[in-house]
């Protein structure tokens, strides 16, 4: 049977480039999306293994039916690529609270909900890994990212409280501070004078999250960078 890959946070960018590489590595993979009009074509084209499951990730009781599900059907989850990270923008004024609180939810509670739920069944593996997409938002406040960059700050505090607590059990907890702008059609269509360099491919950002989890134990890095090379910081 092959080791299981849920991929949380399924679309054309970062997440579609997890499924493919961790499939490409022999995985199974499991593309939860709150839609399934991009994943079940992903799934597709991934083959048998790939398999799509629509669940909100902001809703703790529909993540852990959906993992439970997944544990079922494919078996138990060994990588938990945590890919979900929706947010609104505007200064304190401007955003309405209900969005305040569902980008949280996707990015910290949504978090918190797929933890528990994958936990014991790696644990009685004997290991695993949960990779955590995050932002350099989560590092400082900006006046316009009231909403995204607190909801990004409480996954980060969060994804650390998780390392502290699972590392001893052997299950690999890290955060990738993605700095840039991820190659997608509508951030090109957004910045079309943009040079390709300037860009962070989804494909090498999944690269740098297929080598944490190879990472071997005595050296475990829980965060790690992706920029361009060009980007200025």
């Amino acid at each position: 049977m092959k080791p299981v890959c849920i991929v949380n946070g399924v679309g054309p960018g970062n997440g579609a480039a997890f499924a493919r590489r961790f499939a490409t590595e022999g995985y199974a993979v499991a593309l939860v999306a709150r839609s399934r009009e991009f994943s079940e074509g992903l799934a597709a084209e991934l083959g048998a293994d790939a398999r799509a499951y629509t669940c909100d990730l902001a809703d703790p009781e529909a993540v852990a039916g959906t993992c439970a599900r997944i544990a079922d059907e494919l078996g138990t989850p060994t990588v938990l690529l945590h890919n979900a990270g929706g947010g609104i923008w505007g200064d304190f004024q401007e955003i309405d609270l209900e969005g305040f609180e569902q980008s949280w939810r996707v990015n910290a509670l949504g978090l918190l909900a797929a933890a528990r739920a994958v936990a014991p069944g790696m644990r009685a593996a004997g290991g695993g890994s949960i990779v955590v997409t995050g932002a350099t938002a989560s590092r400082r406040g900006g006046a316009k990212t009231a909403a995204f960059a607190s909801a990004k700050a409480a996954q980060r505090s969060l994804a650390e409280s998780l390392a502290k607590r699972l590392w001893p059990d052997g299950i690999h907890v890290s955060l990738i501070i993605v700095d840039g702008v991820v190659d997608l059609p509508r951030t090109r269509e957004r910045m079309p004078d943009k040079p390709d360099e300037f860009f962070l491919n989804p494909d090498d950002i999944a690269a740098t999250a297929w080598w944490l989890t190879r990472q071997p134990r005595s050296a475990w890095s829980f965060e790690v960078e992706a920029r361009p090379f060009g980007e200025r910081w």
